[in-house]
């Protein structure tokens, strides 16, 4: 299409999009113009440069609030910088469409917790720094974000973090043999401190006892999906450079739907990755040897879960190679037995917890060791922040961490290991009398469209009658 049908187009979906009629189930429309961002809803339209001043355009400013510690559904931290990283990379959509926190769409695949949003509670991740060289000062009044995981995981690693979007955390000082990122999928930050400070996450406790939480936790790049941050936290770039948009999206390239977050194609994700695009792993001194467990962001890493399924031919079909989750000593069996999301994350947990175990055994262990906990999404998505099965998830991951952390308690390692605890993004609860669909209003309105992860459009591809 001209660029002349490009805008046309534009136009018709933004006049559907924002009106009011909607404004229950879109929050925000965001698109790139001319070389800037533009955020609309049905009461205004801004304009956003990179280093993010903003002009109004219409109405009134609908992200004004930008604060990086607010809990409001209505603040959209670092917002400019976030959505430029998105609409750098080809791959982007024409119109990212931001559903209201309270939108519920299980019909389209949603659940009663859901994340995606650029709005604070959805995008904040937990980040816990524990070890030699961080000051014991419990929870502090800080907030980081999500690029800064990869920069301050390599920075301690001794490896270098030139060229990455983050930076190390200023607490981050290279005073230990090894280097530990664990990633709770979906863990919501604010439920998390406060399970740990009413005693029902003592793991996570002793990690605290020999460093420090940030309040503001970790601000995940936008959309605040797994695979997504997985990559940004494991690169220190944001998906305009690093090339993962979405769980699922549209390459203009190949004209063909893409899906690298399902459990059939995360073994084979990072082929999406933009060239020149390094990991942590790859940017470790030569010979010092690295693990990857259960997380498909593995370039480089000397042992990696997936590079075992990729050899073994396994994917599609691990269920008979996982332990039993009905045998599982760290698992809330009541959710095991009724959510089969649950049974599976248990599964996949225990795969890791096992791993984690062998690799802690070995003589020496890795210099830098990252492991993805899988149970903590399904728990959020299954009942919402909060909710016993969240919360359940977050206790599940928590004993399994204390096993851990009892045999390098018992190997007299406690001193030279350096322990980042963080997530890839929060979770916010839908209104189940929230519901409606873009989809259809686009239709009728005769606009022709693709809707890739629910949310990102890709104008003029496919012809709607």
């Amino acid at each position: 299409m001209s660029s002349g049908d490009d805008s046309y187009l534009r136009d018709r979906a933004l006049d559907v999009l924002l009106d009011p009629g909607l404004a229950h189930v879109v929050d925000l429309v965001c698109w790139v113009e001319k070389g800037l961002v533009h955020v609309a809803d049905s009461k205004g339209h801004v304009a956003l440069r990179a280093t993010g001043e903003c002009t109004l355009l219409a109405g009134r400013d609908p992200i004004v609030e930008q604060d990086p510690m607010s809990d409001s559904t209505s603040c959209y931290p670092f917002a400019a910088q976030r959505l430029h990283s998105l609409f750098a990379d080809q791959r982007a959509p024409d119109l990212a469409v931001v559903h209201t926190g309270a939108h519920c769409w299980p019909e389209r695949g949603g659940h009663p917790g859901e994340h995606g949003s650029l709005n604070a509670v959805q995008s904040r991740a937990p980040l816990i720094l524990s070890g030699p060289g961080v000051e014991a000062r419990g929870v502090v009044e800080r907030v980081a974000r999500v690029v800064d995981v990869g920069a301050t995981l390599a920075h301690l690693a001794g490896a270098s973090y030139d060229g990455m979007d983050g930076a190390p955390l200023p607490d981050a000082v290279p005073s230990a043999a090894h280097v530990v990122g664990l990633l709770w999928d979906g863990a919501q930050c604010a439920d998390l401190l406060a399970l740990e400070a009413a005693g029902e996450l003592p793991a996570v406790s002793r990690l605290l006892r020999r460093g420090c939480a940030f309040r503001g936790g970790a601000i995940a790049e936008f959309p605040s999906v797994t695979l997504v941050n997985h990559t940004s936290a494991l690169t220190g770039v944001g998906p305009g450079r690093h090339g993962i948009v979405n769980n699922a999206f549209y390459d203009r390239v190949l004209g063909q739907q893409v899906v690298p977050n399902s459990s059939d194609t995360w073994h084979s994700a990072m082929q999406w990755l933009r060239p020149g695009v390094t990991t942590v792993f790859e940017r470790l001194p030569a010979g010092l040897r690295s693990a990857c467990v259960n997380e498909p962001v593995d370039v480089g890493a000397t042992y990696s879960t997936f590079g075992l399924i990729r050899e073994t031919g396994a994917a599609g079909n691990l269920g008979p190679h996982l332990p039993v989750a009905a045998d599982d000593p760290h698992a809330t069996q009541e959710f095991v037995a009724t959510d089969k999301d649950y049974a599976w994350g248990t599964q996949v947990d225990a795969a890791g917890l096992d791993q984690m175990l062998s690799l802690w055994r070995e003589d020496v262990p890795p210099r830098l060791t990252w492991c993805n906990t899988t149970l903590t999404d399904s728990g959020h998505h299954a009942g919402g922040p909060g909710s016993d099965i969240a919360r359940s998830s977050m206790r599940d991951a928590d004993r399994r961490l204390g096993v851990w952390l009892d045999l390098v308690e018992e190997r007299g390692l406690l001193d030279d290991t350096v322990v980042l605890l963080t997530a890839d993004h929060g979770s916010e609860a839908a209104d189940p009398s929230c519901t409606g669909d873009w989809d259809e209003a686009l239709r009728k309105a005769r606009v022709p469209f693709r809707d890739e992860a629910y949310g990102f459009l890709y104008l003029g591809h496919d012809v709607v009658s």
